[in-house]
């Protein structure tokens, strides 16, 4: 089992920079596939970006593309989102997920989550 949680948001003006942590606990973190998504207010959760085990296979939703770069540190049990060129647009509830058998942007393939941390882009 993995437990998970994310730090690293919180209020910045349009077109600044955000880098949301996530930190897991448990064993065999270097097992999972990692991944961010988000859920703004009144939406549906939505996938960011995604990272293999080894972190050779990268995977980014259209919108994060350019913008965003994730990444993980095995060795610390640790998940990154590094955010550029932040809009109002990017404003919800980041979450982080680790999954084991699957792979990819739909909620299913992954097995545990983080409670989220907030990010809030200001114009």
């Amino acid at each position: 089992q993995v437990q998970l949680v994310e730090s690293g948001g919180g209020l910045v003006q349009a077109g600044g920079s955000l880098r949301l942590t996530c930190a897991a606990s448990g064993r065999n973190f270097s097992s999972y596939f990692m991944g961010w998504f988000r859920q703004a207010p009144g939406r549906e959760r939505e996938f960011v970006a995604a990272i293999s085990y080894s972190g050779h296979r990268i995977y980014y939703v259209d919108f994060a593309k350019g913008r965003f770069t994730i990444s993980r540190d095995n060795a610390k049990n640790t998940v990154f989102l590094q955010m550029n060129s932040l809009s109002p647009a990017d404003t919800a509830v980041y979450y982080c997920a680790a999954g084991l058998r699957g792979w990819g942007s739909a909620s299913r393939e992954y097995e545990y989550w983080g409670q989220g941390t907030q990010v809030t882009v200001s114009s």
